[in-house]
């Protein structure tokens, strides 16, 4: 295929959603949203002018909040001097009213800021890392969560000397939990989808992948929580105030409330403003929380319908290994009887993989190939370092030009992945995070695996992009993933897998998601690339078309085993295992075909025109 059929064929694979730039939708801010909402600029702009009134409490006010004159006992509102009158003790009724607002804010901050940093940090900890890490900080919050909150603020009065801002640190604290298991509850979930494998694969460090990929999904959530934390702040410092708990000199709604409350057959008027700016000031709270929660959930682009949702368990380093051994094989890369193993619910473990031992020289192509459940999957991910806490590595050793992989620490892992290992996933979709642009996401990797600049890396990500035959590199660099194809996305991944030039591709069925035309030209693009940058490549698939069209080699998978090895072009004509006869006697043939259509455009299950010889 020459360059301008490959442009050509890429241009038609783009599809009509993919022709323009990117929709305005797709940029537009969530301030632009939040705008355009009505609750959100009613409720915002209500806590706004609260806020305000209370930051401006001396100007507005003639008197301090704790001010008292005789004359003023019960004052009408209107009296000279107190716009909303006086209290029972000849206070100004407005100036504490305002003094009350500041302590209500400083209380939401306090209160909710302390358990959103605490509860939100270990929240992402615990959901991202294994069972160990998840272990220890449920006991933690667990812990928290036994300590009867309210009678511990009144039993600690002594120690906070009634200091309204250290009780709600502590206040703080004891929210936490809540806010951890929210947090935690989304991050397992996040973290099982596969642009967070992709991430990891592409050399990110955890804290990026955590603040980029999986702190910006679970936000809404957060922002509304914080919403409610906020106004159960203010809401607890009002009840402690009403009972008394806490100093006399600072301003409240809850004592404004306990004044006005004994005092509200005589003037009721004294009970109802600080009620009335009490239940203003937390249910604007809400409402803004829930329409910045729907403007950061709506104005994010997601991938509407292109790819489904599929999750896989949550990656993480082998377990340990019993790697010692050194073998003698040599090649680029090296398996040497990799076992791994899956705990049962009897508490047993199975081996999905046994006794695996296969090599790759520098610069060939092998074909690993074998049904669903035959562990070619599991051989690819050991490799790369991402096999689920589950599984646990029984024996064996994988070497990457002379270095052994397993057991190494996931630090020295990223060092590894994104520069001399890179990764073409099964489905381009799932694996691009729909909160960015195509063009954000594969400067990060480029960022992560060298030491380019931003615009250099930018540069080099274009490049790519036009290498891979996409035709308007600078209109993808821009768009969000359900903008472009699932060829296209393909195309874009494979780019950014060979931005850093690695040693070795491991390309996981990386046609399967994708049609017969547009499989024949990532074919070639993989081809291509391989020639060009010398690499490796271990191509994982079950298609034995895509394995006569581009593999040197060919290793045969079943039920976790190695049952053959050769060069593709003697074991495609001539195999010697009875499972490799097996799988190539399954692709259809001229005698299983309809012979009414074509014969020039018919094709085989296994993806072979039929009338064609394997080899």
């Amino acid at each position: 295929m020459n360059t301008s059929d490959a442009q050509t064929s890429a241009s038609q694979d783009s599809g009509p959603q993919a022709a323009g730039k990117p929709t305005e939708a797709g940029r537009r801010s969530s301030l632009h949203t939040l705008l355009r909402d009505p609750q959100a600029v009613i409720s915002a702009g209500i806590l706004l002018v609260i806020v305000l009134l209370g930051l401006l409490a001396p100007l507005l006010s003639g008197h301090g909040p704790n001010d008292s004159s005789l004359d003023a006992v019960n004052a009408a509102p209107g009296t000279e001097g107190y716009l909303l009158g006086g209290d029972k003790s000849g206070r100004d009724i407005f100036a504490r009213l305002l003094n009350s607002v500041n302590t209500s804010v400083v209380s939401a901050l306090i209160g909710a800021g302390i358990a959103l940093t605490i509860g939100v940090t270990f929240g992402l900890i615990g959901g991202y890392f294994g069972r160990r890490v998840r272990g220890v900080t449920e006991w933690l919050f667990s812990l928290v969560m036994t300590f009867p909150g309210l009678l511990l603020l009144i039993v600690l009065l002594p120690v906070t000397d009634g200091d309204y801002r250290v009780t709600m640190m502590i206040f703080g604290v004891l929210l936490s939990p809540g806010i951890y298991r929210l947090v935690r509850n989304l991050v397992v979930g996040v973290s099982k989808e596969l642009y967070v494998d992709a991430a990891r694969v592409s050399g990110l460090p955890d804290r990026r992948i955590l603040r980029r990929h999986v702190l910006s999904v679970v936000r809404g959530p957060i922002v509304i929580a914080a919403a409610f934390l906020a106004g159960s702040s203010i809401s607890v410092q009002s009840g402690l105030a009403f009972l008394g708990i806490g100093s006399n000199e600072v301003a409240s709604f809850g004592s404004m409330i306990a004044d006005g409350f004994t005092n509200l057959y005589e003037e009721p008027l004294q009970f109802l403003w600080p009620s009335l700016f009490l239940g203003v000031m937390t249910a604007s709270l809400v409402l803004l929380g829930n329409a910045l929660r729907d403007a950061l959930e709506g104005g994010r682009p997601k991938a509407s319908g292109v790819a489904g949702a599929r999750t896989r368990p949550a990656p993480a380093v082998p377990g340990t290994t019993d790697a010692g051994a050194t073998g003698t094989a040599s090649g680029l890369l090296v398996v040497e009887d990799l076992t791994i193993a899956y705990p049962t619910p009897t508490g047993e473990s199975k081996e999905v993989v046994s006794k695996v031992s296969l090599s790759l020289e520098a610069g060939e192509t092998l074909g690993l190939v074998g049904e669903s459940g035959s562990g070619k999957t599991q051989t690819a991910f050991a490799t790369l370092g991402v096999l689920p806490p589950e599984a646990t590595i029984t024996r064996g050793s994988i070497r990457l030009d002379g270095r052994e992989l397993l057991g190494l620490a996931e630090a020295e892992l990223r060092k590894v992945r994104g520069t001399s290992i890179a990764y073409v996933p099964q489905e381009p979709m799932s694996n691009l995070d729909p909160s960015f642009t195509v063009g954000s996401q594969l400067v990060e990797g480029v960022r992560a695996a060298t030491a380019l600049s931003r615009s250099e890396a930018r540069e080099r990500v274009l490049a790519l992009l036009q290498r891979v035959g996409i035709p308007d590199p600078g209109r993808t660099f821009d768009s969000y993933p359900h903008q472009i194809s699932g060829g296209m996305a393909q195309r874009v991944l494979i780019a950014g897998a060979v931005a850093s030039r690695p040693l070795l591709l491991i390309a996981d069925e990386p046609t399967t998601a994708l049609d017969v035309t547009v499989q024949a030209e990532i074919l070639d693009l993989l081809r291509d690339l391989q020639k060009d940058l010398n690499m490796t490549v271990l191509l994982v698939t079950h298609n034995f078309g895509v394995v006569a069209d581009i593999c040197d080699r060919i290793a045969v998978m079943r039920q976790g085993e190695i049952v053959e090895t050769g060069p593709a072009e003697e074991l495609l004509v001539q195999p010697s295992h009875p499972y490799t006869q097996m799988l190539l006697g399954s692709i259809l043939d001229e005698g299983t075909v309809r012979t009414d259509a074509p014969a020039d455009v018919l094709v085989s299950d296994g993806g072979i025109p039929v009338g064609t010889e394997t080899s």
